[in-house]
């Protein structure tokens, strides 16, 4: 399989890099850095004043944005909804998600008619974890209703998540901040029928969607030019990582433990080769068999869909500019940080970029220097 790493917009994609020693052919190399190395972030005093100054400039455009716009703008002109009622065992469920190429789905009580939370590939973890730890129950986990979620998380110590929502007609701002109080990647949209007086899911959206959406309508994105060593923007210590030849299963068990979707793939020497994600799990059990779990990361990987983009790199030296330059073009959920060598360095999350253009500085006044 060809390299399919993605190289981001303004760089060309680097040549193919043969697999080093000890490497297993065919997978995803790490893409070009955003911005190409022989461009530096060395700034004059006056300049770095101004970039100052244009960066606060862009965050307070970006949150007016957002206060004007409602979680209604976000949505498509066209766009499908799939619930799962609670009554849904997890075989079924996940093959209507692997039908419908989605990775989560809100719940519906149709005991109650209420809002019962939203399916994610974290639930599917906690559930094969809890099975896997109770290997005489294991043949029944087809049979595990939705409804039963909760008492797995109980059962693991798993903190369970917060059910938000948000009114659909609210404006875009308050539905980003319940997203980031809650540490929730996505929100639903809960309306009330006026003719009835129950509640209906409208949609749901997520932290890609929403920064999407301000890349593509937010010019003033492009002056966010500060790099992310300035800015102190990702995370850093005690990252998790596995090998190669790491199970799945202990990705799986580390994920639920440090509540992630996606794990790093590095050699002895700290090089980046790949990321694992919480829906390559959904990718090994699709057809139940559960025994795959069994596999290594390196194995599992082979069984990624032909189309995968990859994973996004990014420097210490890049900006938000042309991160979000790269969110308007293509799906990114996560960017890895590395240095010159393909050295991992830390992981820069949409939720650590969502928190920065809501909350970084919103007390200060913007001042002319």
């Amino acid at each position: 399989m060809a390299d399919s790493s993605v190289a981001p917009p303004g760089t060309s994609l680097p040549a193919a890099v043969p697999p080093q020693s000890g490497h297993k052919p065919g997978f995803v190399q790490p893409s070009s850095y955003l911005r190409p190395q022989h461009q530096t972030r060395s700034m004059t005093s006056r300049l770095e004043k101004q970039i100052d100054k244009d960066e606060r400039n862009a965050l307070n455009a970006i949150r007016k944005f957002l206060k004007a716009r409602t979680s209604y703008d976000v949505l498509p002109l066209s766009f499908r909804l799939i619930i799962f009622d609670t009554a849904l065992t997890v075989k079924e469920s996940l093959n209507i998600l692997v039908q419908n190429g989605i990775v989560s789905a809100p719940l519906w009580d149709s005991s109650s008619s209420t809002f019962a939370g939203l399916l994610t590939t974290s639930d599917y973890m906690n559930v094969i974890q809890y099975y896997w730890q109770n290997p005489a129950a294991l043949v029944q986990i087809d049979k595990f209703l939705l409804s039963k979620l909760r008492d797995v998380e109980r059962a693991l110590g798993v903190v369970p998540p917060e059910t938000v929502s948000i009114d659909p007609e609210k404006p875009l701002y308050e539905a980003c901040r319940k997203m980031l109080m809650s540490r929730a990647r996505r929100i639903p949209l809960i309306s009330l029928d006026s003719q009835t007086g129950r509640t209906m899911v409208t949609s749901v959206i997520t932290q890609y969607r929403i920064l999407k959406f301000v890349a593509v309508n937010v010019g003033d994105t492009t002056k966010l030019r500060k790099p992310l060593r300035s800015l102190h923007l990702g995370s850093f210590d005690n990252l998790c990582t596995v090998s190669m030849d790491t199970s799945v299963i202990e990705v799986i068990f580390l994920m639920v433990k440090r509540s992630i979707s996606s794990v790093p793939i590095v050699t002895s020497q700290n090089i980046l080769l790949n990321v694992f994600e919480a829906v390559d799990v959904i990718t090994l059990i699709k057809g139940g068999d559960y025994e795959a779990l069994q596999l290594s990361v390196g194995e599992a990987l082979k069984k990624r869909p032909q189309d995968y983009a990859g994973i996004y790199t990014c420097s210490m030296d890049d900006g938000l500019d042309t991160i979000f330059e790269t969110i308007r073009k293509s799906r990114v959920h996560r960017l890895m940080i590395i240095d010159e060598g393909q050295h991992l360095e830390g992981l820069l999350s949409l939720s650590d970029i969502l928190e920065y253009i809501l909350l970084k500085g919103e007390a200060d006044e913007i001042a002319d220097l």
